[in-house]
């Protein structure tokens, strides 16, 4: 998909509406922008969103509970702080989904 098809969008959108606190991985974003089974396509949107954007990027993580980024890298050190600063602890470099996964249709199946 490319980003003129508004699948990028759609993908923000999903993210947006990710509450304070809470996760949601790659696949169960892709899912709820309507792209089911492309999680990469989450992984996309996120690297090619507005520098300036107010998406709440860091709260989306992979499906084992981990940031994406590297370690050691910048990048994980931030996305790290801003969900500590929601309340969302990592442990031994994960964070327990079933705690703070979001879980927007408490009567469906999880999304991943």
């Amino acid at each position: 998909m490319s980003p003129g098809s508004g699948a990028y969008e759609k993908v923000w959108a999903a993210i947006a509406r990710i509450p304070r606190g809470k996760v949601a991985t790659y696949g169960q974003v892709a899912a709820l922008a309507g792209f089911p089974k492309q999680p990469r396509l989450a992984g996309y949107a996120l690297a090619n969103c507005p520098r300036d954007t107010k998406i709440p990027w860091q709260r989306v993580i992979n499906a084992q509970g981990k940031i994406s980024f590297p370690p050691r890298s910048a990048a994980y050190r931030r996305q790290k702080s801003l969900l500590a600063k929601e309340g969302v602890a990592l442990m031994n470099g994960r964070v327990d989904l079933a705690r703070y996964r979001w879980q927007p249709f408490s009567d469906s199946p999880l999304l991943d």
